[in-house]
């Protein structure tokens, strides 16, 4: 069992896609983000089980897709995983946007 660290971006992320899902609808905001939560939990127990982000081709960066959104996160040891961003599947995602 591993544990989950959210950088700093990440959090910014999730509070970016609250805020704009939020203009129309605060129930399904919040919503949303329990469900990205929920989905990253499954890390937990197997991080190396989610599919390898391809934009990368690094066995250590991976993502878990929860609805419209992919949760890409970096193995750092076996006993930890940051999370390095959130962000809607729509989006490119280049190495400058883990930065």
């Amino acid at each position: 069992m591993v544990k989950i660290v959210w950088t700093e971006i990440s959090i910014k992320d999730i509070k970016d896609i609250y805020d704009y899902i939020a203009q129309n609808s605060i129930r399904y905001a919040g919503i949303t983000i329990n469900k990205i939560y929920q989905k990253a939990q499954i890390i937990i127990d197997n991080p190396f089980s989610e599919k390898i982000v391809h934009e990368f081709n690094d066995k250590m960066i991976r993502e878990v897709i929860s609805g419209n959104y992919k949760i890409v996160y970096r193995i750092m040891s076996e006993l930890q995983v940051d999370i390095l961003r959130v962000y809607h599947s729509a989006r490119l995602l280049t190495n400058e946007t883990l930065k």
